[in-house]
């Protein structure tokens, strides 16, 4: 009789071990999978290579790192329990993550259309942010009959536009993304021009209009290709283009000379407010 009770007590105190691994193990599962977010955003970071001005803005953003995974956590923490569509809280954990930075450098990709292919229309659109991180990059349905798809230019092909986005969509996106901020670019002109959009001239920021980088060509139009060959020593365009590469390079150009050109400008500014009185 003594025997089994002190059985009973061993399977008890056994049965008891148990559970109180199974709750440490749960506590511990629960403690990794919080720190989730954190672990695979220290793995992308390695993974990116950024040179000079994106490498300073990464580091600077990645300060915010760990604070901004745990609101992004506790907002989709709330969104499982609101009625809430999750987009709105998907645009606030975009926002926190700085995606959407004041500064938005963009280039587009076109095909050619009209009598030999002479007229443009656009085929691809990519939009990156401060940091380089490409924040938009989508190929666009044809509207009209292509003649040429300049693919060794371009880098277009016929499948990619089958696959594409309809135009009117990707014309309200790009523009709801550059409202309201500085657009920089490489020839914005004709970009915005096959969007069918415009932007304020004072949030234009455009490297083939900049003086400096004019002067390097005796007062002609640099290529966005020679720019960033002389500048920042990095080959880019080499056979068919790519607009995020473009885009990268364009926002790095002016991150580079980001001071000189906003203080050059907030002097024009200046001048002409002095010569308005």
């Amino acid at each position: 009789m003594q025997n089994t009770k002190n059985q009973n007590r061993v399977q008890n105190g056994e049965a008891e071990t148990v559970a109180i691994r199974g709750m440490i193990d749960a506590n511990w599962r629960k403690l990794l999978s919080s720190t989730l977010v954190t672990d695979k955003t220290k793995e992308v970071a390695k993974k990116e290579h950024y040179t000079g001005t994106f490498r300073r803005a990464r580091k600077k953003n990645n300060m915010d790192t760990v604070n901004t995974n745990l609101e992004s956590m506790q907002l989709n923490s709330i969104s499982a329990n609101s009625n809430k569509p999750t987009n709105v809280i998907n645009n606030k954990i975009i926002d926190k993550k700085g995606s959407l930075t004041k500064f938005i450098a963009m280039d587009c990709e076109m095909v050619g259309i009209g009598y030999n292919g002479e007229d443009h229309m656009l085929a691809r659109v990519s939009l990156v942010n401060k940091f380089g991180d490409c924040i938009y990059d989508k190929y666009v349905k044809a509207r009209e009959e292509v003649k040429d798809y300049r693919t060794e230019v371009s880098g277009i092909r016929r499948e990619n536009l089958i696959h594409g986005e309809e135009f009117s969509v990707v014309q309200k996106e790009v523009a709801e993304i550059l409202r309201g901020r500085i657009l920089v670019g490489h020839s914005l002109k004709n970009d915005l021009n096959v969007l069918f959009l415009s932007h304020p001239k004072t949030k234009i920021r455009d490297t083939s209009k900049y003086k400096p980088f004019r002067k390097m060509k005796k007062g002609c139009t640099p290529s966005l290709k020679f720019l960033a060959k002389e500048i920042l020593g990095i080959d880019i365009q080499r056979g068919e283009h790519s607009s995020v590469e473009d885009a990268r390079a364009v926002m790095q150009l002016y991150c580079t000379v980001a001071k000189t050109w906003e203080m050059m400008l907030s002097t024009k500014r200046t001048y002409s407010k002095k010569a308005d009185i």
